[in-house]
């Protein structure tokens, strides 16, 4: 695929924000405005981005459209998504037209950078599939029954998958539409069809906000955001 590949992007962000306690996430404040505009206002100005499929719950679709029109993302496709992830992300690929890449972003994420979605574009232009991971720090314990250690996995081996991912338009879709387990992230969805997929270098500052602790670690990286 050339330099100049199309590219659709999906953003998922139709959970519930079950484990916030009370907060809905996504349009909880982080330096000015809301978590989930980081990211989408990342993709509406990169200049390869052909279109964005804002996948939302039906509690947020309205302040998604607001959000939308204020923000003047013009970019932006809003549908409803399903009961898993899964379900959500295949509906945001029904709504991608005419691009070559498809890169799908956890709308949790908020601080997605140009770098991150470029690194991973050079992989996946040659690869076909290409995810953003970090090298785990920490030493890793498989429990066994009763939480006792199991097996100690060997950590230089090891690494935390995050978004975004990046994958050519007919691997991503082909692979979806014949996706009959239950999955966690979207690379599993082209490993179980026998494709490879690349690593390359995410940050460790490209975090997931899933709890209360997680908002207040975003609004610290926020701040330092500003600064730098």
């Amino acid at each position: 695929m050339n330099k100049g590949s199309k590219l659709g992007v999906v953003i998922v962000a139709a959970g519930s924000s079950q484990r916030m306690a009370g907060i809905n996430k996504l349009f909880a404040p982080l330096r000015g405005k809301p978590l989930l505009a980081w990211s989408v206002d990342t993709c509406q100005r990169y200049s390869l981005v052909q279109q964005i499929a804002l996948v939302l719950n039906d509690e947020d679709l309205a302040r998604g459209q607001k959000l939308k029109k204020e923000r003047g993302w013009s970019k932006v496709t809003l549908c409803l998504g399903g009961a898993r992830r899964q379900d959500s992300v295949g509906e945001g690929l029904r709504q991608i037209r005419d691009c070559d890449l498809v890169m799908i972003h956890d709308g949790a994420r908020p601080f997605l950078t140009p770098d991150l979605i470029e690194n991973g574009l050079k992989v996946a232009r040659q690869a076909g599939a290409a995810v953003a991971a970090v090298p785990v720090k920490d030493t890793i314990k498989l429990a066994a029954d009763e939480r006792l250690i199991g097996e100690t996995l060997q950590r230089d081996r090891l690494w935390a998958a995050q978004t975004p991912q990046i994958f050519s338009f007919d691997m991503i879709t082909n692979a979806y539409e014949n996706l009959a387990a239950e999955v966690t992230d979207d690379a599993t969805v082209v490993e179980l069809l026998g494709h490879k997929v690349h690593l390359y270098m995410g940050d460790y500052k490209n975090i997931k906000v899933t709890t209360a602790e997680d908002l207040a670690l975003a609004r610290i990286i926020a701040g330092e955001w500003k600064r730098s």
